[in-house]
């Protein structure tokens, strides 16, 4: 079981619905996480982000949401914390800097550059040790295409630095890998 103040960063699109199978998911993902004793932080806002607060709060964990004065829109209701940036951009980084482990779930654009941020501070170890699971198969194309690169170019790190991604097949599989590897990290 994960210390309390152990959080867990979610990325994910705004625009799945509660009934709606990426959101259904997600809320799937907030109660395993907070069953597991994770705090979870997201961007705070609809989707992705709602569901998963949600599905926390049903399983008695606590909420932090990183919102942004940029897209002047509150918090969605299941949060319990949240913390306004004044930029998308520190909004970005304060999502980062909150997680002591990641998650990212189908999402668009800015779940792309979310996980991608996260990646390259991963492999250029920025912040080394900090586990980081994709939810489905949704980024599997890109991520493979990536690691070919890596590998392929003969990098020193290659091999290593490829596998900073981890693909979990379903909530309970995500949080038990994120369990597990900062229990690993403890």
């Amino acid at each position: 079981m994960a210390s309390a103040s152990t959080v867990i960063t979610v990325f994910g699109s705004s625009r799945p619905r509660a009934g709606e199978l990426d959101y259904e998911e997600a809320r799937r993902l907030g109660r395993e996480l907070a069953r597991r004793g994770f705090q979870v932080c997201s961007g705070g806002y609809a989707g992705v982000m709602e569901a998963v607060s949600r599905g926390a709060k049903e399983a008695g964990g606590c909420t932090i949401a990183i919102t942004s004065t940029f897209f002047r829109t509150r918090a969605n209701a299941w949060v319990d914390e949240e913390h306004a940036a004044s930029t998308w951009q520190e909004r970005l980084f304060e999502l980062v800097r909150f997680g002591e482990g990641y998650v990212a779930c189908k999402g668009g654009t800015g779940t792309l550059v979310e996980l991608a941020v996260v990646w390259e501070m991963l492999n250029k170890g920025v912040m080394a040790g900090k586990p980081f699971v994709t939810l489905g198969d949704f980024w599997g194309p890109i991520i493979e295409r990536v690691r070919e690169v890596e590998i392929n170019h003969g990098s020193r790190w290659g091999e290593a630095r490829a596998r900073l991604v981890h693909s979990a097949k379903n909530p309970a599989d995500a949080a038990e890998y994120l369990a597990q590897a900062l229990a690993l990290k403890g």
